[in-house]
């Protein structure tokens, strides 16, 4: 993928970050967060060492999947502000960045709250705090930490090596605590040199109504704190070094911290201990008092964490102008989001102040894996299709992409299927609105890959297949020259193509390619063409030529025009007013026929266009191969919402009324053999002498439109006479269009095999 260029994305100002500081501590002091010290006790007493430990790695193989299409993505481009928003918008395209964007930063902001009533619920162990209301104690440390934040992610990022100072110790003094050798409860196994408890908690008991999946989701979001390092993308020195580095080994080393503390739990403690006791993990330590600061620095990190991550969230999503620009605003800081950290602020008290938030909460975890999942669907999409940009220094194989994407969704709906459905909902919503709002953006994605890629698979495919009858639609090639001076044309193409076919506009210029002015000519045609295209939300191609001559140019483009077996089988174009036109026209008819392109001209009555849309006449002579095409067309104009419920007329003339019998059961059989709903109509001629445009003339009109078929002639002179005959057939009644079926040889009314 290409490199993004933006240039309110910028990292010079803000890059100041290492994988160290930038990434890594970050990272692990989320993921060793409440999980480990409340409620990972409670997991070992559920489900035993084997299935704790079965948990842990199933949890973090995911997480580790994840980080490796996040380092594959990331290497792959000049990560700039915004983490995994920036890296999914610019993979998947900005509507679907967006949707996971923003309610990714809700759930950023929204966390902030939620860690910190939790370190306001463990300050409550002690007896001065326990007087004073949660809330203004919850709200009091929120200040505190959006202060820090607005004034910088430098001071920060100095105070989390404190938290992590605290964070070790208390470690340090449970897992110190776990080898006190000198317990009488302890004995040596075998020649492993292992140290058990007399009775381990070896194996699962699980409570009521508590399996071991329920169980997976209580430890599971205990691996998903990778997204804080990553969201300080803009401001790392090299963060296409620094993410995966650091994130990869902070998700490594995190995984050892919880397979060691799950065998201590099980080696130190009783089942009934681990699952009555939050705090069981003070039992074990050698300074209990040190279990308390690890709570408490474990929701505070996460909580410094989240509110470093969220405002640069919003701030990259405001840049890219999915949500008002105002939100970016730096307030005179060279570095600092504050704008965007003044809103999460915001939200973080509001949420405080809600009260029960046990609704919200499996809503923002499945936020948080929707991301994830995302991240994986990324990188696995980028190696499928294969683009030639798509040059991750650190590659990854596209199945390991998919397993990490399978387990992220796979997890959400193991942890919450409520939760999970709600979440699709309201992140689909957000990219339904900013589908409709048709963003701009200024860098490539890799849709047009997918698509690419699809439509080379689908072209080889349909290339050995062949095309039969049964398949066959109309794909248009429309000479409408610049298509608001033809509107008749293009309501025609979009009559016989919608949902079925494929039209091209084509507009010629005559000149020469070497020419600057013909070049230039050529590319402004082209750009109002598809300007027609996309104001009027057709589905439709756009195509400018520059050809010596009419003739010769629709020659050119009817053979070239496609790939494959996708090839341009009908032409559609005006019929001439002028009768050198309608010369020159009939000399294309022919040639064009010969290359097998069925001819349509549409002679436009200006004064009653297409009446009411009511009525089609389609003259059928009985001879020369085109009643197939002509009520193919008849069923497809009808079936479009502008002619539904229209009356088709399959009309035919005859000599005398002995014919009338056998002709309506030929006409009936033919019908019902098509199933083309169409009502015969036999008109016997008063006289062999009689012309057939006096016979059209007079029961067409009531006719909104008239379709009649058209003959080829070899011999130059009779083309011409031919032509003028044409005009008087075409004129007589309202609004005519003429066909020439060039596929004789195929039965494109059969649908049987």
């Amino acid at each position: 993928m290409a490199n993004s260029t933006g240039s309110s994305n910028g990292t010079s100002a803000a890059a100041r970050f290492g994988t160290f500081d930038g990434v890594f501590t970050p990272n692990i002091l989320t993921i060793l967060g409440i999980i480990l010290f409340l409620r990972l006790g409670w997991v070992v007493g559920q489900v035993g060492l084997f299935g704790a430990l079965a948990i842990v790695l199933l949890a973090n193989a995911i997480s580790l999947l994840t980080g490796l299409s996040l380092s594959s993505v990331a290497t792959n481009m000049r990560v700039r502000a915004g983490g995994n928003y920036y890296l999914i918008s610019r993979s998947l395209g900005l509507e679907i960045g967006g949707a996971i964007g923003i309610p990714l930063y809700l759930s950023q902001a929204i966390s902030v709250a939620f860690y910190i009533i939790g370190f306001t619920e463990a300050l409550l162990a002690i007896e001065f705090f326990r007087g004073i209301d949660p809330r203004l104690i919850a709200t009091s440390v929120t200040l505190a930490f959006i202060l820090i934040s607005y004034i910088g992610a430098d001071f920060a990022l100095k105070i989390q090596f404190f938290i992590l100072l605290v964070l070790m110790a208390s470690l340090g003094s449970f897992f110190i605590g776990g080898l006190d050798l000198s317990n009488d409860n302890y004995v040596f196994i075998g020649s492993m040199d292992s140290i058990f408890r007399d009775s381990p908690v070896l194996t699962s008991s699980l409570s009521e109504n508590v399996s071991f999946w329920v169980v997976f989701a209580v430890f599971f979001p205990a691996v998903t704190g990778i997204e804080v390092g990553v969201s300080l993308s803009g401001d790392l020195k090299n963060p296409s070094f620094s993410i995966p580095v650091g994130t990869i080994v902070s998700i490594l080393f995190t995984a050892l911290i919880y397979i060691i503390a799950v065998v201590f739990f099980a080696m130190n403690e009783t089942r009934g201990n681990l699952l009555s006791n939050n705090l069981a993990m003070q039992n074990i330590a050698v300074v209990p008092a040190l279990i308390l600061a690890g709570v408490w620095a474990s929701t505070l990190s996460s909580a410094l964490g989240s509110v470093l991550a969220a405002p640069r969230t919003l701030q990259a999503i405001a840049r890219d102008n999915v949500v008002p620009k105002w939100m970016a605003s730096q307030m005179g800081s060279a570095t600092e989001p504050r704008m965007a950290v003044l809103l999460t602020g915001v939200i973080a008290v509001g949420v405080i102040w809600m009260g029960d938030l046990d609704v919200v909460a499996p809503v923002i975890s499945m936020f948080f894996l929707n991301t994830y999942g995302m991240v994986n669907l990324a990188a696995a999409i980028e190696k499928v299709v294969a683009n030639p940009s798509y040059r991750p220094r650190f590659d990854v194989p596209w199945w390991v992409s998919v397993f990490g994407a399978l387990g992220c969704y796979g997890a959400m709906f193991l942890i919450n299927p409520i939760a999970t459905v709600i979440a699709i909902i309201i992140s689909g919503g957000v990219f339904f609105v900013l589908e409709r709002r048709g963003l701009q953006r200024t860098w490539g994605d890799v849709r047009s890959g997918i698509w690419f890629a699809l439509s080379r698979y689908a072209l080889i495919n349909l290339e050995s297949m062949g095309v039969d009858s049964k398949n066959w639609r109309p794909n248009l090639i429309v000479f409408t020259g610049q298509p608001h001076n033809r509107e008749q044309l293009v309501q025609v193409a979009d009559w016989l193509s919608l949902g079925r076919g494929i039209v091209t506009f084509f507009q010629f210029i005559i000149g020469e390619v070497d020419h600057e002015s013909e070049l230039l000519m050529r590319k402004t045609a082209r750009k109002h063409i598809r300007g027609f295209i996309e104001e009027n939300q057709m589905k439709a191609f756009a195509e400018v030529e520059i050809v010596k001559s009419f003739n010769d140019g629709a020659v050119m483009v009817a053979q070239a025009h496609g790939i494959g077996a996708i090839e341009a089988n009908s032409i559609l174009m005006g019929w001439s007013r002028e009768p050198g036109g309608r010369q020159k026209q009939m000399h294309l008819m022919h040639d064009l026929v010969g290359l097998r392109k069925s001819v349509l001209f549409l002679n436009y009555d200006r004064e009653r266009g297409f009446g009411n849309y009511r009525v089609m006449n389609v003259w059928w002579q009985g001879r020369g191969g085109n009643e197939d095409l002509m009520l193919l067309i008849a069923h497809l104009i009808e079936d479009h919402g502008r002619w539904r419920g229209a009356t088709v007329r399959l009309m035919r003339v005859v000599d005398n009324s002995a014919a009338i019998e056998q002709t309506r059961q030929h006409m009936q059989t033919t019908l019902a053999s098509a199933r083309v709903d169409a009502e015969p109509v036999i008109i016997v001629r008063d006289s062999p002498d009689t012309p057939i445009n006096e016979i059209i003339k007079k029961n067409s009109v009531d006719a909104d439109l008239s379709i009649l078929g058209m003959q080829v002639f070899d011999d130059y002179d009779e083309r011409e006479a031919y032509a003028d005959r044409l005009h008087t057939l075409a004129t007589a009644v309202g609004t005519v269009l003429l066909v020439r079926n060039a596929e004789l040889d195929t039965d494109l009314l059969n649908s049987d095999d």
